[in-house]
């Protein structure tokens, strides 16, 4: 039987009148791998900062396993400032932590004795490997400077030292929200098998459906209050989801077919009422409360009008820009078409944001030049959002821009009416600023460009702080979307679902025009990745035959023996067929086919290939240097 490592048992939380969730009951099981999903405003981070003993709740139970340990990564992480990179990694409750701090303060004040007591601990604790785990997370997640100010990073920077300072304890229970935000594709891809191959218990808020897919095996989805789980991944969450609500629409119809014969049976005369049996009408009332059940299942509405676009859109002659001596384009030269939705990739810092803020002259090229259709009409949606007055009420910011929206079929509405389809209650509109959520902010901030009849969007991660329901909506809007598209995005099944073709930024202005979406970019650059390292280990030996000199023969001794010879060469053909073997397990998981079993054996199995794989690579170059 599963170890039970946290127990949650009927917890209610509400603020004032509005609840968030009411009795809700669930468990974590040593090993289980938990997404949590739900509506923006439903109580996800709430919850997550309520498990995490960050807030308060009104009723219930919060209980641990005895002994666990925790990591967890809030939305938006602090540290107190004056602390460096790896230092902030250090900060911490954790019992491997305080034993490094205690035993560092023991060794600066010379305290042999206390030096001692904790030699044992930190053998026991595996202490020793904390600092190099440190510098290797920081190093996959791009945190180089390990000596820099936390007050100096920027917010990207801060959640990714936040993240390493999480995995790094290696943690019976890891609390991870919205862990991909800040992440370029290839740190997720890197986090996805690195969450793969621990066995540590995780409960996780995530929007990246491919990664709630790849990686957990369990979803929990508050709605209406409720806790509903589905053992499963997320396609298996969405197949079932769907189940579960034509379950409900099915019963409120049977429900309401019988309050209307029941309604009139309740009618008759007064005479008849009499003989009725008093069940029956004590139960009226709650087949009445059933009849009329509404779910809350509300999704924003986009049917804002597209301006027209002509046919010349804009046209990109031999543009440079660089910064000291990082190069962002050279010589770059591209033909915009109409109706095109390009999708932009490439790790941070890359050059991905510039190069749009050079698209919409907020940023002056070295040289080159950018001739724009007269017919377009850009709407930016920027990364860092637009800054709102705090102190101005939402309808307020609405009617500044304009009073009536044209919609797509013509028709004209109040901002009133565009903000209750942005999910805006009549009461919400009349709140400030600052009482937003960061989901809300976003939802203003999108309603703000698309009532202003864009035909041509520039999109800079416009999945942050939007829940999936929001994302769905986003993504048929714009794959219907008439105009043109530009999208930089780290939300992979995203950038599936809007870009016909992507801009691959390598880094130094090397930029590649992929025809595909995203999945297709990622088996195409697996496969190039296969042929590189079977063809370098075919080169390797024979390189290294004609570059070393010839050995004395007194040195006979360091050739390989016969068996040596024979593992040498089984290893050349094992090493392929491996990393094969696991290039087509990860098209199988990304294919949405697999069930929940299937899905866990195929992950377990990636992870066992991994380390097999590098095992028998460090064996390969430790014969081949012989």
């Amino acid at each position: 039987m599963a170890v039970i490592h946290l127990q949650i048992e009927s917890l209610t939380k509400s603020f004032g009148e509005r609840v968030l969730f009411e009795n809700i009951t669930f468990g974590i099981a040593e090993g289980e791998r938990i997404g949590l999903i739900a509506a923006n405003d439903s109580g996800k981070s709430t919850l997550m900062n309520i498990i995490a003993g960050r807030m308060d709740y009104d009723s219930g139970e919060v209980v641990f396993r005895r002994d666990l340990t925790v990591g967890y990564l809030e939305q938006n992480p602090q540290f107190p400032a004056g602390l460096s990179v790896l230092e902030a990694c250090f900060h911490g409750q954790n019992e491997v932590v305080q034993t490094i701090a205690r035993y560092e303060q023991a060794v600066a004040h010379g305290d042999a004795a206390e030096m001692d007591s904790l030699l044992t601990r930190m053998e026991a604790l595996g202490a020793w490997d904390f600092e190099q785990r440190a510098k290797e997370i920081l190093s996959r997640l791009q945190i180089t400077d390990l000596d820099q100010k936390v007050e100096t990073l920027s917010g990207g920077q801060l959640k990714r030292v936040a993240l390493a300072a999480a995995l790094i304890v290696e943690p019976d229970l890891l609390l991870l929200d919205e862990p991909t935000n800040h992440l370029d594709l290839e740190m997720t891809e890197w986090l996805e098998e690195y969450l793969a191959g621990r066995r540590m218990s995780l409960l996780m808020v995530t929007h990246d459906r491919y990664f709630l897919d790849r990686v957990c095996n369990e979803i929990l989805e508050i709605d209406d209050q409720r806790i509903y789980s589905y053992k499963g991944n997320y396609s298996y969450y969405l197949e079932k989801r769907q189940k579960r609500l034509d379950a409900a629409d099915a019963s409120v119809a049977r429900m309401k077919n019988l309050y209307r014969r029941e309604l009139e049976w309740i009618r008759r005369t007064p005479s008849a009422r009499s003989g009725k049996a008093k069940y029956r009408i004590d139960a009226f009332q709650d087949i009445k409360e059933k009849a009329h059940v509404r779910r809350n299942e509300q999704t924003v509405q986009l049917d804002v009008k597209q301006t027209y676009i002509g046919k010349k859109i804009f046209e990109v002659s031999h543009l440079c820009k660089r910064f000291g001596d990082r190069i962002i384009l050279n010589d770059f030269s591209y033909l915009f078409s109409r109706y095109e939705k390009m999708g932009i990739v490439g790790n941070n810092g890359t050059g991905k944001s510039t190069f749009i803020k050079l698209l919409l002259g907020l940023e002056p090229a070295d040289s080159g030049t950018i001739d724009i259709g007269e017919t377009v009409r850009f709407g930016y949606y920027s990364q860092q959002g637009l800054e709102f007055d705090p102190e101005a009420r939402v309808i307020d910011i609405i009617t500044a821009i304009a009073e009536h929206i044209t919609l797509s079929d013509g028709k004209q509405i109040s901002a009133s009416q565009l903000l209750t389809r942005f999910l805006f209650s009549p009461q919400a509109q009349y709140d400030y600023v600052a009482k937003l959520s960061g989901g809300e902010r976003r939802r203003l901030y999108l309603c703000t460009i698309l009532m202003s009849n864009p035909n041509f969007l520039v999109l800079d991660e416009p999945t942050n702080d939007l829940d999936i329901q929001t994302l769905n909506v986003l993504e048929e809007y714009l794959a219907a979307f008439s105009g043109c598209l530009i999208v930089v995005s780290h939300d992979r099944y995203f950038m599936d679902k809007v870009a016909d073709h992507l801009l691959v930024f390598n880094g130094s202005g090397n930029i590649k025009d992929f025809p595909g979406n995203y999945t297709d970019y990622r088996l195409w650059r697996k496969a190039q990745e296969a042929e590189a390292a079977a063809a370098q280990r075919e080169t390797k030996p024979a390189a290294a035959t004609a570059t070393k000199p010839e050995k004395p023969k007194e040195r006979v001794k360091g050739k390989l023996s016969f068996n040596e010879k024979r593992e040498f060469e089984q290893l050349g053909t094992e090493i392929p067929q491996l990393e094969a073997e696991k290039a087509a397990l990860e098209v199988e998981m990304s294919s949405g086919t697999l069930s929940t079993d299937e899905l866990i054996a195929k992950s377990e199995r990636i992870a066992a290939l991994i380390e097999e794989i590098d095992t028998k690579s460090m064996r390969w170059l430790e014969l081949s240097e012989l």
